[in-house]
């Protein structure tokens, strides 16, 4: 059949061929995180998986990929079309992780594509992206705080064909594994990513051969025109107006404080803009983060405020309309660094979901973490002698909603990773983890109350070791809701032989001891409304729970016992 003719599905026939779909990105998803070396992806499940179109719109994703993952594969698959154009062969695999060359938000997440043909025609793509734990540069772990230009953070790969026609072209994986600190583990993650592209080369090929590549191409546009056709829906039950909210990120981990998010969000009919004028200029440190990833961030809360059930797909993002100036926080131009772009990103969640709060009281919640607390722990293994990096970024808490509490302790926003064990920790790392706890107190009181922070207190075992770290929401605390209280604000905290004292929000290289304790704790969320209106039970609960003091209980709801 010729491709070009179109057919007309019938609503059956295109919900098999799109689960068929999801099927390959979710066995995907599984088989990276099961083929991983290291513990972010097979423990953590910090990857994510998309089958993107021959124009480079993204048809599906895996069930568990992270949201902020869908800039960086269409931002990919815009570089290598208009790098490669018609040179794209069968057996090819392209590799890229550049946020301002290849469409990457920051350099650890290593994005994937390979080519899927039929009968010699390029017909799709399958992508991944993979964080690595480090990808070179001036720190281990390539994300804490201190750097000030995107060359410090680590090793920048432009979009390249990594494998020919089938063929690894070593020289370039060999420049890959030059760069980084734990080439070992590199490789491993490397091959799972490659491994994971030809599984869905394989199970795409399966799907046309069942159903047809005239009717698997006609699913890819009934996909995204579907998605597109409910969201406007959606937006259209937004009352009409213009909506505003500002909020601040504490700092950029240099020199500059107090920086400003800003939107104006206006909603006509179906149609919405979200204009970020106002907004900082991009800064010295690297919590700038890049346009494409924003529109991924926007997408999310949207999705989660009106239609939770919605795929993310290309659909959301033709429907949004976005306005940021370049050369500002939330669409930095090069050469500024990015490794802890999420953090501005889980911000941006945070400023959209509080515009959305005056016209959808019922959909939306208080602040969360609004962070993606950073975490690294470096050295030599005194088992080994070889250099070890675990890395983690933990969750905290979510925000209180219209009728229940925000939950403890979670990833929330644009990642959907999980916290690592501490079995994983100990058995991976010469790391002892000492206390694994929620903090006290941390989640802001309400008539529902907000999520809990973590706490986590590790000490190097038979080494001294080097920790970086980068926080947020450690000075602005997440933010309550119609008279729910803020949520409680993270911190690093350093105890040896002289005393404890508390870290840089966003510490840089520090050295720790045999026996000296790093402590973590990450940001609560907010309440949502008054704090007098929680029902009696539910305050007897938290008592009982001990995750909140006397006074606690006594200051916000006149009662301890």
């Amino acid at each position: 059949m010729n491709i070009r003719q179109v057919p007309v599905l019938d609503p059956i026939k295109l919900e098999i061929i799109a689960n068929g779909l999801r099927s390959i990105a979710d066995e995907c998803f599984a088989a990276l995180m099961r083929s991983a070396y290291s513990t972010n992806i097979k423990e953590r499940k910090d990857h994510s998986i998309a089958i993107v179109d021959r124009n480079g719109r993204l048809v599906v994703q895996a069930a568990l990929t992270l949201p902020i993952h869908i800039a960086s594969m269409g931002g990919l698959m815009r570089c290598v079309l208009e790098k490669f154009g018609d040179d794209i062969e069968e057996g090819d695999i392209f590799v890229a992780n550049d946020p301002h060359t290849a469409g990457g938000t920051h350099l650890p997440d290593i994005n994937y594509a390979m080519p899927l043909f039929s009968d010699g025609e390029l017909v799709a793509f399958v992508c991944n992206i993979a964080h690595h734990a480090d990808i070179g540069g001036m720190v281990p772990g390539s994300m804490a705080g201190g750097m000030s230009e995107i060359y410090q953070e680590g090793l920048r790969i432009p979009v390249v064909r990594l494998f020919r026609r089938g063929e690894l072209q070593t020289d370039i994986m060999d420049i890959l594994l030059l760069n980084v600190r734990v080439p070992d583990e590199r490789r491993g993650d490397h091959n799972a990513q490659i491994a994971s592209c030809r599984l869905g080369a394989r199970r795409f090929k399966e799907v046309v051969g069942v159903h047809g590549l005239a009717n698997v191409l006609a699913a890819f546009d009934e996909i995204i025109s579907r998605t597109a056709a409910r969201m406007r829906a959606a937006i259209a039950d937004i009352p009409d107006g213009t909506y505003r909210f500002e909020d601040f990120m504490d700092g950029d981990g240099i020199a500059t404080f107090d920086i400003p998010i800003r939107l104006a969000l206006t909603v006509s009919g179906d149609r919405i803009h979200l204009d970020f004028g106002g907004t900082s200029p991009q800064v010295t440190g690297n919590i700038n983060t890049t346009l494409n990833a924003v529109q991924a961030s926007v997408g999310y809360a949207l999705i989660a405020a009106l239609d939770s059930e919605l795929p993310s797909n290309q659909g959301i993002l033709d429907v949004i309309e976005i306005s940021i100036e370049p050369g500002t926080l939330l669409n930095s131009v090069f050469p500024a660094p990015v490794a802890a772009r999420a953090h501005a990103c889980q911000r941006a969640i945070d400023v959209v979901l509080g515009a959305l709060a005056e016209a959808l009281p019922d959909k939306v919640i208080a602040a969360a973490n609004g962070a993606n607390t950073t975490a690294v722990f470096s050295g030599n293994d005194p088992r080994t002698g070889k250099p070890y990096l675990y890395l983690e970024t933990l969750g905290g808490g979510m925000g209180a909603r219209a009728t229940r509490d925000g939950k403890d302790g979670v990833q929330v926003g644009i990642t959907n990773t999980s916290n690592l064990p501490v079995e994983s920790i100990e058995q991976e790392y010469p790391l002892r983890v000492e206390e694994y706890s929620l903090v006290a107190d941390s989640g802001g009181a309400g008539r529902y109350r907000g999520g809990m922070g973590l706490r986590r207190v590790v000490t190097p075992v038979g080494h001294a070791c080097v920790f970086n770290g980068a926080g947020e929401r450690f000075r602005y605390r997440p933010w309550g809701l119609f008279g729910g209280r803020p949520g409680g604000s993270g911190r690093f905290l350093i105890k040896d032989p002289d005393g404890e004292r508390r870290l840089d929000d966003k510490p840089n290289e520090v050295t720790v001891g045999e026996g000296t304790r790093i402590t973590v704790e990450t940001p609560g969320a907010g309440g949502y409304g008054d704090p007098h209106e929680r029902d009696r039970t539910a305050v007897a609960r938290d008592r009982d729970s001990g995750k909140f003091s006397s006074a606690y209980l006594t200051e916000h709801y006149g009662q301890a016992d």
